[in-house]
């Protein structure tokens, strides 16, 4: 194995990459159970805003129309499984379940003539005498826009959350909502928004893997990002900070074991492959093991304003 043929500054930037699309996803599902709603259809929003925020880009040439286009039809799919929870008090977890499943046929669907044809991709930002800077220049300013976007998002989000009325509100509806209900919030309508907010999140994500990531159409392209996104969002204990740290890990691992293969490590392929799956599995356990702590306590609880 040649450790020499790992390039730490590319690797570093590479991470940055791998990691947006994840970051994005858990994010907005964070917001999502902060409300105290449970929306296990990440995968298959993803999914949708990636083959939307594909033939947008395609058709118009313009990959930036194709990130709003991807955010958008994510977060029209989520809001099905919001009238469908909030409304028709459905279960949500088997709800969750089939919205991954519509998003992956749909997906498949809208894809199909799509399959090999290259996509227009985001272009560097000119961050000036920052992209010149020896070593950090190509570490940590050479990315594209959605790459700085996601970081400023984690930052929006966690003052949104900590410091505003309207996140106050939206905590308190996913603490007790029949507190919130009893003291006049709109619980349905506050859960409806943060579902919408968390699909346009997962619809970003996705239309980050096909249009910046790997620039192409190819079905069932999120191989499992929406489901990390998921394991992450309990990893960080529903806090901001700590999904930047998760999806910057699980990014980071990621492309390890992409870079360990390039070197020839002497380890299966499948194995490292598998890595980055069986160390999020690993560490839900030990989570587990210990206490999942900073749930909210309303969170896959269903809202009728009769109770």
């Amino acid at each position: 194995m040649d450790l020499s043929a790992i390039n730490p500054i590319l690797l570093v930037a590479s991470i940055m990459v791998s990691a947006t699309p994840i970051l994005l996803a858990a994010l907005g599902e964070m917001v999502v159970e902060k409300s105290g709603v449970l929306n296990l259809g990440v995968e298959g929003m993803m999914i949708t805003g990636a083959v939307v925020g594909f033939v947008v880009a395609v058709a118009s040439g313009l990959p930036v129309l194709g990130f709003v286009a991807g955010a958008l039809a994510a977060a029209v799919l989520s809001l099905s499984f919001g009238v469908l929870t909030q409304y028709l008090l459905s279960n949500q977890v088997a709800t969750g379940l089939g919205l991954t499943m519509v998003g992956l046929g749909l997906s498949a669907l809208i894809g199909k003539p799509y399959e090999g044809v290259k996509a227009p991709t985001l272009p560097k930002l000119d961050l000036g005498p920052l992209s010149d800077l020896p070593v950090v220049g190509r570490m940590l300013f050479s990315h594209d826009v959605m790459v700085y976007l996601s970081l400023l998002l984690v930052v929006a989000v966690w003052a949104f959350l900590k410091f505003t009325r309207a996140g106050l509100i939206l905590r308190a509806v996913g603490e007790s909502h029949d507190s919130a209900h009893a003291l006049g919030y709109k619980v349905v309508r506050v859960r409806m928004a943060a579902i919408f907010f968390g699909g346009a999140c997962a619809g970003l994500g996705g239309a980050y893997l096909s249009l910046v990531r790997v620039p192409q159409w190819t079905e069932g392209l999120t191989a499992g990002a929406g489901w990390i996104a998921l394991a992450i969002v309990v990893f960080a204990s529903w806090r901001a900070g700590r999904v930047l740290v998760g999806a910057y890990l699980f990014g980071g691992i990621t492309v390890l074991q992409l870079n360990l293969q390039a070197a020839g490590a002497q380890v299966p392929v499948a194995l490292l492959s598998m890595s980055p799956y069986l160390i999020t599995i690993l560490v839900l356990v030990l989570i587990s093991a210990r206490g999942v702590h900073g749930a909210p306590a309303s969170l896959g609880r269903s809202f009728h304003a009769s109770h």
